[in-house]
């Protein structure tokens, strides 16, 4: 499978991850995903610390256990827990961050993080602290780099300013391009977008729109009504359907541009993984489609959060 480098680091990724939040809580069943992701190509996991709190990334501990060489290894921190209370609580303090790799560091089974992600943001956080734990983390050799995983431009804009981050998560498909109006920031800096939902809660890929879930039939999507997705979603499908799978047309949108490094669907099965591989080995977008596709669907931006 094609790689490409995450920023400036030297860490070089399959261009299709496994995002690991949808293996689910059986272990044999998610282990077995994880294997088969890695024989076929893939080197990138993405996990967290907060993902069925710290079964997932126990998980990924196991599966990559004498293999963690071939493997880029990315988790999150910032979403807190605490035994007997309810619900979690955003924490990115020093001192947490600093705690909590040590946690997620025991549960992945490794003494080092290839990619340590702040697991979401607001512009009121102490910033300035967040990145000395960062920083410091990296000194001990703990994290190789860090990231931020945010969709809200005002942070983003920050982290780009005041700190060395390599990478920036956003959600990012053909039905959600906000992301694309910080891309030229971005290659600026030389950081690249992690890119996950790449198919859209399973709108982009073959399974029927009639399979969506009732939020979708009753609310739509983002900026779409149902009714405008069951005009657009055949159309999309139509005029890439000669060369490759829906899925593989998704994914290869989002792959288009350079700054993208990765996309990471979830796979809860076998078949899904397989889908998913296979659209990486899929024939690139030509920039007709490329165009086509844009003109076609939302160019939105966030309004919130600027």
């Amino acid at each position: 499978m094609n790689k490409r480098r995450i920023g400036s680091s030297d860490l070089y990724v399959s261009e299709v991850g496994l995002g690991c939040m949808s293996l689910g809580t059986e272990e044999k069943k998610a282990i077995r995903l994880i294997h088969e992701a890695l024989e076929r190509g893939i080197n990138y996991l993405d996990t967290a610390d907060l993902y069925d709190r710290g079964l997932n990334e126990q998980f990924v501990g196991k599966a990559i256990k004498g293999k963690r060489d071939q493997v880029v290894l990315a988790t999150k921190v910032g979403n807190r827990w605490e035994e007997g209370k309810d619900g979690w609580y955003w924490d990115p303090s020093k001192a947490y961050i600093k705690r909590a790799v040590k946690e997620s560091l025991r549960r992945l089974q490794t003494d080092y993080i290839d990619l340590y992600q702040l697991h979401g943001g607001t512009i009121d956080d102490p910033i300035d602290e967040t990145i000395e734990a960062f920083e410091e983390l990296k000194q001990e050799g703990v994290i190789r780099y860090y990231g931020i995983s945010s969709i809200r431009p005002n942070v983003i804009r920050e982290y780009v300013k005041r700190s060395n981050i390599v990478s920036v998560m956003m959600q990012y498909s053909l039905l959600d391009r906000r992301p694309e109006e910080l891309f030229p920031l971005l290659k600026e800096h030389h950081i690249s977008v992690i890119a996950r939902g790449p198919v859209a809660k399973g709108l982009l890929t073959e399974r029927p729109l009639e399979a969506a879930s009732e939020a979708v039939k009753t609310s739509g999507y983002l900026d779409y009504t149902y009714e405008e997705l069951q005009a657009l979603l055949p159309a999309l499908k139509a005029k890439t359907a000669a060369h490759r799978s829906f899925t593989a047309t998704a994914l290869q949108f989002c792959l288009y541009d350079p700054v993208v490094a990765a996309v990471i669907p979830g796979a809860s099965s076998v078949e899904q993984l397989t889908g998913n591989i296979a659209a990486a080995f899929a024939p690139a977008l030509t920039k007709e489609e490329y165009e086509w596709l844009k003109q076609h669907t939302k160019a939105s931006i966030y309004n919130t959060h600027r």
